[in-house]
């Protein structure tokens, strides 16, 4: 269930700061900032996007359309940046280990729900 996002990323003016171009929405036309980590009961699709990136290291987050803002120290982007472009490619992807891809298998923290 799910097709994977295509995502390009791009460095910010601020060396801290990186932006990943996605081809599908996430947002309508609001813009959905995160100074920090939003709780697990928050379930909408930028809620879920920011929870993610900040598990994964970033201090802040933008979610506005089909773009996605990211906030980090700038060390730590050479290995983050890959991971975010990882996790925003399988954010609709919910097939598992019996499809050849998990969350598990690439070192992430999210393990996909079964289908009620």
């Amino acid at each position: 269930m799910g097709q994977s996002i295509t995502v390009t990323s791009r460095s910010g003016a601020n060396p801290n700061t990186r932006f990943f171009e996605l081809n599908r929405s996430i947002t309508g036309m609001d813009i959905e900032r995160y100074a920090v980590r939003p709780p697990d009961s928050a379930l909408r699709p930028p809620d879920v996007v920011a929870a993610r990136l900040f598990d994964l290291g970033a201090t802040s987050a933008t979610v506005y359309s089909s773009m996605v803002g990211a906030e980090a120290p700038v060390d730590a982007w050479p290995t983050l940046e890959p991971e975010v472009i990882a996790t925003l490619e399988h954010l609709f992807n919910f097939y598992g280990d019996a499809a050849g891809w998990s969350f598990e298998a690439r070192g992430l923290p999210y393990k996909a729900s079964p289908v009620k």
